[in-house]
């Protein structure tokens, strides 16, 4: 074992060696479970991480805040190229390892605007932009860090982020004067004491050395020279993991003691009290509420627990003689890869629960889907909600219940209609297309419709067709043709009895047709459709004009009387009768409007012939008297005649 140890500690010493042969400008600072190295070089993104990568690590991320002040410590400690002082208000920028991905585009929502850690992980909630990143989706974009150089260390300056282009080997960005590394180890020993005179050297496992490590990685070496010089001796040791969770040298007690110093050189070397002997030799001890530790030099609470190893919600028990502790989490979390912290169980992943599962903190708990509830003593998980059921039904006519569901449905000459679909509209039969249902008048109704002839006309038996109905020669005394007696409300069918023409020289009928003013059902709405023309009767000489306009009535209220019809009647007065006042109101109108323009022509016609006769130019004659025409024939009577003025 000894002899695997050391030929391990030669090859570590002579790797040392050969990368001292080419060791770079560099800094170093390791804290917690990391180690950050910055570098000056422009280079690229992609060559400085794989310059990082060579080593074991990536480029930088900072994903928290004390993250940052580690990186900002060890930029602090980076020493200036030629040796000099960095200038005064100059900003520096070096790579990270924040990346996005050509094709990948800005997300402003979140924190790291759509960039990724080289590393991987999840997105994180610390960020320190510099400015707006700028939204392209088209190229590869790279992050680095802002920050002036000659400021010193402080949490208020902490450096900016700034994102750009990524640069290549053969076009790297003129900007970047170096990187940041990360090493990522599972954990740490302390820095070795010195009891007297020497020096101590740390070589890294990523071919970094230092003098003055806060904290020293795992399977780092340290080469220990006691005495001015190193003439005393000189020491290897390795920093191993003793324990779960423990790593130190294997050392025992202070190096490089001397009696000439005692306990008055670095402490003895010891972490708390030294105690000194008579013949200048001297021990290390601690203080009440510690124990000392294996080293001889480091001290530990007697209580495990009393510094609080265990984060979150993880219960810190001791371990036997108070040398090492557990953390326990409490039922529904489990350790996380410390083996110091808990992290939520998600118990949906065994779906316990019927139909959803919703993951809480520590537990879980079972919903319903919707149009479901939960069940009762003796049923399922979840049972059906019957969303049919009486006083909560939706629908506005049928409902019909479905698992999880319902639908909604109308009845005949209904449509669903309504945004969510409960609601059910009436469908007009009579503007359906074309000419409508019905040979003669339509009279719709709510849920269905009616037809109607007009008069001297009968609704067939098929309860759509039109036939001539009988004429007579007065005024029929009977009910209206194609009217239906014993019906409800508002569904009688206007008719009129037409009679015959005379023997009339002229050709012309002696007996005006009559016509019974046909009843229309209460607000009732009357469409007009385009007119039919319907067929002459049988009888000689016997026919029918069609009217000009088929009216189309739509009745109010609903009524179920025979199961053929439905009507509806409404508020107001019988629109029937308007349409005849209308009707026979137009026709006067009409007529007077003709009587008016046949006066206006005669009055314009007598006085244009009035103007024309006073234009009229006058003769040379016009001023002479001519003697009438009677007294002429007297002096031309005969003379033979026995009485003067009379012939023979």
């Amino acid at each position: 074992m000894a002899t695997s140890t050391s030929l391990l500690l030669l090859l570590l010493l002579l790797s040392q060696r050969w990368a001292g042969a080419s060791t770079e400008t560099q800094a170093v600072v390791c804290a917690g479970t990391a180690c950050y190295t910055a570098h000056w070089g422009k280079l690229g993104a992609a060559e400085a991480q794989v310059h990082c990568s060579k080593n074991g690590g990536n480029l930088a991320t900072l994903r928290t805040e004390e993250e940052a002040q580690h990186v900002q410590r060890t930029l602090a400690q980076l020493p200036q190229p030629g040796l000099g002082l960095p200038p005064v208000g100059r900003m520096s920028k070096f790579w990270i390892g924040l990346q996005r991905e050509k094709g990948k585009c800005l997300d402003p929502s979140l924190p790291l605007k759509g960039f990724s850690w080289v590393g991987g992980g999840e997105d994180t909630t610390y960020a320190n932009w510099h400015k707006e990143a700028r939204s392209s989706c088209i190229s590869r974009r790279c992050v680095s860090l802002m920050l002036d150089l000659s400021q010193p260390p402080h949490t208020s300056r902490l450096p900016k982020w700034s994102e750009g282009p990524c640069g290549s080997p053969s076009s790297t960005v003129s900007n970047i004067e170096g990187f940041v590394c990360k090493f990522s180890f599972k954990g740490m020993c302390r820095p070795l004491a010195l009891g007297g005179p020497g020096w101590v050297n740390y070589t890294t496992p990523f071919r970094a050395t230092s003098s003055s490590l806060e904290a020293v990685p795992f399977a780092s070496v340290a080469d220990v020279a006691c005495g001015d010089g190193g003439q005393s001796g000189q020491y290897f040791f390795l920093c191993k993991e003793k324990a779960i969770d423990v790593f130190d040298w294997g050392s025992s007690g202070p190096l490089c003691v001397s009696p000439e110093y005692g306990c008055n050189f670095n402490n003895g070397g010891c972490q708390q009290d030294c105690f000194e002997g008579g013949d200048g030799s001297f021990r290390c001890g601690c203080r009440p509420g510690f124990r000392l530790l294996d080293d001889l030099v480091t001290c530990t609470s007697r209580n495990p627990c009393s510094s609080s190893p265990c984060g979150g919600v993880a219960t810190c028990v001791p371990g036997p003689l108070g040398k090492n502790y557990t953390c326990l989490c409490p039922a529904g979390y489990q350790l996380d890869s410390t083996r110091r912290d808990c992290v939520d169980v998600d118990e949906c992943q065994d779906s316990p629960c019927a139909q959803e599962c919703i993951n809480t903190p520590g537990g879980f708990r079972c919903q319903c889907w919707v149009g479901y509830e939960p069940g009762g003593p003796g049923e399922g998980a979840c049972r059906d909600v019957d969303e049919c059921a009486g006083g909560r039904s939706p629908c506005a006519q049928s409902c019909t219940n479905t698992d999880g569901s319902f639908h909604c449905s109308c009845e005949d000459g209904y449509v669903l209609a309504g945004e969510d679909g409960t609601q059910c509209q009436d469908v007009d039969e009579c503007e359906g297309p074309g000419d409508g249902p019905c040979d003669g008048l339509c009279f719709n109704m709510q849920g269905s419709f009616r037809c109607g002839c007009f008069p001297g006309w009968e609704l067939a038996p098929d309860g759509v067709s039109c036939t001539m109905g009988p004429t007579s020669v007065g005024p029929s005394s009977g009910p209206l043709q194609g009217e239906n007696t014993g019906a409800r409300d508002g569904s009688l069918v206007p008719s009129a009895t037409m009679s015959s023409p005379t023997g009339d020289p002229k050709g012309t009928s002696k007996v005006a047709p009559t016509m019974r003013r046909p009843f229309l059902p209460p607000n009732a709405s009357i469409t007009l459709a385009p007119p039919k023309t319907l067929t002459t009767s049988g009888s000689p000489g016997v026919w029918m004009q069609p009217s000009n306009h088929q009216p189309t009535v739509t009745t109010g209220h609903e009524e179920s009387t025979g199961g053929d019809f439905t009507v509806q009647q409404r508020d107001d007065g019988t629109d029937g009768q308007k349409l005849l006042l209308f009707y026979i109101l137009g026709t006067v109108v009409a007529i007077l409007l003709l009587l008016a323009l046949a006066l206006g022509l005669l009055v314009y016609r007598k006085r244009r012939a009035k103007r024309e006769k006073e234009k009229k130019p006058q003769s040379a004659a016009d001023s002479y008297s001519w003697v009438p025409e009677r007294a002429e024939s007297r002096a031309m009577e005969n003379q033979y005649s026995p009485t003067p003025g009379t012939d023979c």
